[in-house]
């Protein structure tokens, strides 16, 4: 969160990382968002998980084509992220970070991972 200008420039040529100063700006942007909820005694933890009353979702798909890339829930969230100044944050990005965070199990029914 504390990235300068010249920061985000040593970012832009290196070729370990996505170089796409929009993006590079919007992750700097989001971390001092968070310190700020942090400030405020809040967390990015505490606000995703209390939208889903610290209960993960677990849908019961049984084929692949059934799995969703966004839902009205991730497009809510992003709304609010979005008023809440985050950036880089659709809902198929938060969908996704939803079901990699164990908010959402799309596991499909009979995977040896869903439980």
């Amino acid at each position: 969160s504390q990235y300068t200008l010249d920061d985000v420039e040593k970012l832009l040529t290196d070729p370990k990382i996505i170089r796409n100063r929009r993006k590079i700006e919007a992750i700097i942007n989001n971390a001092k968002i968070v310190n700020a909820l942090h400030e405020r005694n809040e967390s990015l933890d505490s606000f995703f998980w209390g939208i889903i009353d610290n209960q993960p979702i677990i849908n019961n798909f049984k084929n692949p084509e059934e799995i969703p890339t966004k839902t009205k829930l991730s497009e809510q969230i992003s709304k609010t992220l979005k008023k809440m100044g985050f950036k880089f944050v659709g809902p198929t990005i938060i969908y996704s970070f939803m079901e990699a965070s164990g908010m959402v199990n799309d596991h499909l029914v009979g995977c040896y991972s869903r439980n």
